[in-house]
């Protein structure tokens, strides 16, 4: 196979042939950088398959390459070496001990096109230009790749690792491949075993395929693969829930569309029923790129965080459907009832504290900016200082979720004119909470001023009459010391 190498792979792989014959060890390269290389993508992983121990070997390969080393799996014996050196920052080696020799190792992978391998002892890694690599390729790993399939190695495949199940579906979304029909079948029928793997490893590969521009298409494939209702059951019920009035979908299709439109207004993805004015009023700028690509852990950012409470935002809506006396249908409560499910989800999928913080408040919060004012009118102040004040940092990832909201509501039947406001709703509150955060001094009053100055007992009024006044403060309705007392002062005879 002839592929093409960059400089820095060139190096790096020369100085890990010199390293393992120097432990007198064969490696073989294998998997998802041959894969890559074929289809001439950018590679910076690197799979090797040793005739060793891996985690002695690693320990001495990081001791020569100045690489960290971090036993991934003890039982198995894998090690990852990262890159630490500024030029080759980004790069990662995994060592793998070979099962069996190298065709039965080959044998065990997951898929043909992971499952090829070249030895790294025969080419002249240096140098430039074409580089000829000889491919040991026994399960038609590159027939496939031209074809453009996904094919397991074998029918116990997804019974040996569940993980592959999901691994499958989403390697064939980011290649923009097909999953090959006998394949599928068994995805199918072991669709239900991925219910028993670790959160952890379900969350890392849900997120790869959430960082994906095509995740409206990947998670329907999923559903009709009986998949993403094993891992997320709680999506089953909303599964043909009718909705009625404005909606174009039933609340499942509905759900799944809004987080291709959220994509759409992150300018991360497309949106079918979008005429080109649609983009017109929403804000955009590098801040707000910025604020979006911000990573939340090392694996998540905002964006696929976002996503996945756009998957989740109307999951209480089956258990909080009435039917009212003229027959319209209502989810009242849905928002506050879905956010401890989305949370429990998020549990489930064991995501840090702030990444469930996030997905919870745009699921709890996601009708808030359409409720901030008189309708038609711009909220008020005091509305965006609550907004705040409830959600600080995550704001524009609820105001932004509200936008696809509503995209993936009305479909190719918007209403340009109630979509422009809506936006210009979502500009003004960005703003204004920006100035909101940026200018909030210092709280005038606290609960023991209130106590000293007006008599007041510690209690539920005390706290009642503090929110109000740091809301007013907020609002810019008070700014000194004395007008804060004065309007705690008619606070206080009010609620007398």
């Amino acid at each position: 196979m002839q592929i093409e190498l960059e400089s820095k792979a060139r190096r790096l792989l020369s100085s890990l042939q010199t390293s393992l014959a120097q432990s007198d060890c064969r490696g073989y390269i294998v998997g998802g950088f041959l894969r890559d290389l074929a289809l001439g993508r950018p590679a910076r992983d690197i799979d090797i398959a040793i005739s060793g121990n891996a985690l002695t070997i690693g320990r001495e390969l990081a001791r020569e390459l100045g690489a960290r080393a971090v036993p991934l799996d003890g039982e198995n014996g894998v090690t990852r070496l990262i890159l630490t050196s500024q030029k080759d920052s980004g790069w990662q080696i995994d060592l793998s001990p070979l099962r069996g020799d190298l065709t039965a190792d080959l044998r065990h992978r997951d898929l043909t096109l992971n499952a090829m391998a070249c030895d790294i002892a025969i080419p002249p890694w240096g140098g430039h230009g074409t580089l000829s690599i000889e491919l040991i390729d026994p399960l038609g790993g590159l027939k496939d790749i031209r074809a453009r399939l996904v094919r397991a190695t074998g029918d116990e495949v997804f019974r040996q690792d569940a993980i592959r199940l999901l691994r499958a579906v989403r390697l064939a979304a980011e290649l923009e491949f097909k999953v090959e029909s006998t394949t599928e079948a068994l995805i199918r029928r072991d669709a239900p075993l991925i219910q028993h793997e670790a959160g952890e490893r379900v969350r890392e590969e849900f997120l790869r395929l959430l960082m994906l521009s095509n995740t409206d298409e990947t998670l329907f494939y999923m559903y009709e693969l009986g998949l993403l209702t094993a891992i997320i059951p709680e999506l089953a019920p909303s599964v043909g829930l009718e909705q009625r009035g404005e909606h174009q979908w039933d609340v499942f299709r509905h759900s799944i569309r809004s987080v291709a439109a959220l994509d759409f207004l992150l300018r991360c993805g497309p949106w079918p029923y979008a005429s080109a004015d649609v983009l017109q009023n929403v804000p955009w700028d590098e801040s707000l790129a910025g604020h979006f690509q911000t990573p939340i852990s090392p694996t998540s950012t905002r964006r696929e965080l976002d996503k996945l409470a756009a998957l989740l935002h109307d999951i209480a809506k089956p258990q909080t459907k009435t039917i009212a006396p003229n027959g319209k249908l209502r989810f009242y409560g849905h928002p506050q009832e879905g956010a401890p499910i989305a949370e429990e989800i998020a549990e489930r999928l064991r995501f840090s504290t702030r990444e469930k913080r996030l997905i919870t408040a745009v699921v709890r919060y996601h009708l808030r900016p359409v409720q901030m004012g008189e309708e038609g009118a711009m909220p008020t102040k005091r509305a965006v200082y609550r907004l705040v004040r409830d959600l600080g940092e995550m704001a524009p990832d609820v105001l932004f979720f509200s936008l696809a909201d509503h995209l993936a509501t009305r479909g190719e039947e918007l209403d340009l004119t109630n979509w422009h406001h809506h936006a210009n709703i979502v500009s003004y509150v960005l703003a204004e909470s920006a100035r909101t955060l940026s200018t909030l001094p210092a709280q005038l009053l606290n609960g023991h001023d209130l106590q000293r100055e007006l008599g007041l007992a510690p209690g539920v009024r005390l706290g009642e009459i503090l929110a109000e006044l740091r809301e007013a403060q907020g609002a810019g309705e008070v700014s000194s010391r004395d007008e804060a007392l004065d309007y705690a002062s008619r606070l206080l005879n009010e609620k007398t």
